[in-house]
């Protein structure tokens, strides 16, 4: 059996006309008949870096028998000229999350998935605190199991007051080893769900990894990088995939 864990997280390769760019993480959010690709925004568009995709490629598994089976699915970031996906802002600035909508009649009929929906997402956090160990699921580098096509694990623990947004961003803190590619992965905690609400995805999604985080007076030479990575609360998704 495969962790359905791994079946929600989404390998993302980002292209402009013929050309690949980059390789980033996300994952599935399902809200009632809707169903979006999430990921942070930087991958969809990043004017510092002259960063500007016209298409993501996500890979699906197409059997759920044989996970070495899959194929490519092709997701337009403008039609007609305009942006298609949803991103955010908050009093603070611009919030790093993005969705974008799948055609879901445009998926394969036998694509095999799992989706975070509204119920994944922590409604009471006092039982979420420093140090409560979180998993990242994603593609660092790009790297993960090319033969049955599924993302790695990286261990993490929540390094900042959960609930309280950092520095005033919308945002927590994790202490954890990330590296390029792990941009929009889910970050999740495993539930406790005897009643079975959770269905077969026991998973709490509490953010969605956006960079690591670093300090400007940190002297490259005689410094070690802090770890700590920027994680912006997963309450966004409830925003952007709203009604349009």
């Amino acid at each position: 059996m495969i962790e359905s864990i791994l079946l929600a997280a989404a390998r993302i390769c980002t292209f402009r006309g013929g050309q690949r760019l980059t390789n980033a993480s996300g994952f599935f959010f399902r809200r009632d008949d809707s169903l979006f690709l999430v990921t942070s925004r930087h991958v969809l568009h990043d004017a510092p870096s002259g960063h500007f995709p016209d298409r993501l490629e996500i890979e699906l598994h197409t059997d759920a028998a044989d996970f070495a089976q899959s194929t490519g699915f092709s997701i337009p970031l403008f039609r007609n000229g305009i942006s298609v996906w949803r991103q955010g802002n908050d009093r603070a600035g611009d919030i790093d999350v993005a969705v974008v909508e799948i055609d879901r009649a445009a998926l394969p009929a036998n694509a095999v998935y799992r989706a975070f929906t509204p119920r994944h997402l922590p409604v009471h956090f006092e039982h979420i605190e420093v140090g409560t160990s979180l998993l990242v699921v994603g593609f660092p580098l790009g790297f993960h199991d090319t033969l049955h096509h599924l993302p790695v694990v990286r261990q993490a623990v929540i390094a900042s007051s959960f609930g309280m947004r950092f520095q005033g961003q919308g945002y927590f803190l994790t202490d954890a080893r990330t590296h390029r590619g792990t941009s929009g992965a889910p970050v999740v905690m495993r539930a406790a769900d005897p009643e079975g609400f959770l269905g077969d995805l026991p998973w709490m999604l509490l953010g969605v990894h956006s960079a690591r985080l670093d300090v400007g007076t940190r002297d490259l030479l005689i410094d070690e990088a802090l770890g700590l990575n920027c994680v912006w609360y997963a309450d966004i998704l409830l925003t952007l995939t709203g009604p349009a």
